[in-house]
């Protein structure tokens, strides 16, 4: 391990215990700082991490503008390279801070992707829940899209996290952030199913923790689920690009387009901040301009 490795983990660490960052995110941060590495050791010098100037970064962000890298990853790598230069420089390893003049890259409103409650119907719809395997993807559309969750919220689910009686998940969001999320009657009709039928002929006789189980008895991983995701997509004829958060932004659209109050959305979404939420305003708002338009006589 070289020592800016060593670094690198020491910072990360450092960073967990004040902040309580998602190991997602504490990644990203990882490969951003490793990527800003690599590219320094093909400069004249090959100055290490270290070393970095600012002229540095302003050269690396030039090159992957060039590459037309978007602004909200630069802006994340900003970030990376932001908080681990001031940590470096609070605990003087360096006396300068390189970060310090650089700004952030203005970034666009981008609108989320979502799905329309019809398309929303036919992906549910997809899976053949005849089969184990098509009833236990059934019960994880269900769940994602009742509750609103991320995918790492879904596939770490533990059976000890849900409360069928009550109708609600106790989910470990971004930062170990605790909260519940009710799940309606249709997906818990879906969970006990699962959990009577398929998750039994899927263990086999094994254990394991995690709510939802592969054919070998293991948790579902994020990558796998959202092959499933993207396969059911193209049986239910969804042509739309389909992302990570595809019926989470789903989740909160519907809900804000039959009148949920924003607030409510924003603690079933498990934000920190209203101002994360608020983006769903604007998608519900132009579905709203479209509904006008189609209806209204002077539409």
């Amino acid at each position: 391990m070289s020592n800016t490795d060593t670094i690198i983990d020491v910072f990360l660490d450092a960073l967990w215990m004040e902040r309580g960052l998602s190991e997602n995110t504490l990644s990203a941060y990882r490969r951003d700082l490793q990527q800003f590495e690599d590219w320094l050791a093909k400069q004249p010098g090959a100055p290490n991490l270290l070393e970095g100037s600012a002229d540095d970064i302003r050269g690396y962000l030039e090159q992957r503008h060039a590459r037309r890298i978007s602004a909200r990853s630069n802006a994340r790598l900003i970030s990376s390279l932001r908080n681990f230069y001031r940590y470096l420089h609070r605990e003087k390893r360096i006396q300068v801070d390189p970060s310090a003049l650089i700004d952030s890259p203005r970034q666009g409103l981008s609108l989320p992707k979502s799905l329309s409650e019809a398309d929303v119907e036919a992906l549910l719809a997809a899976p053949d829940t005849t089969a184990d395997l098509g009833l236990r993807d059934r019960c994880m559309l269900e769940v994602l899209y009742a509750c609103g969750l991320r995918v790492s919220e879904l596939v770490g689910l533990s059976i000890a996290e849900v409360n069928l009686r009550q109708g609600v998940l106790r989910i470990s969001g971004k930062g170990d952030k605790q909260r519940l999320a009710p799940l309606g009657e249709e997906a818990i009709d879906w969970l006990e199913k699962y959990r009577l039928e398929a998750r039994p002929a899927l263990l086999a006789g094994g254990s394991c923790e995690a709510l939802f189980v592969t054919r070998r008895g293991q948790g579902m991983t994020r990558q796998a689920f959202w092959y499933l995701i993207k396969r059911y997509a193209r049986q239910a004829g969804i042509d739309k690009p389909l992302s990570p958060h595809t019926l989470r932004h789903a989740f909160a659209t519907h809900l804000l387009n039959n009148g949920a109050d924003l607030r409510v959305v924003q603690m079933l979404l498990g934000h920190s901040n209203l101002s994360t939420t608020q983006i769903y305003t604007h998608v519900a708002r132009a579905r709203l301009k479209d509904l006008h338009a189609v209806h209204h006589p002077r539409g």
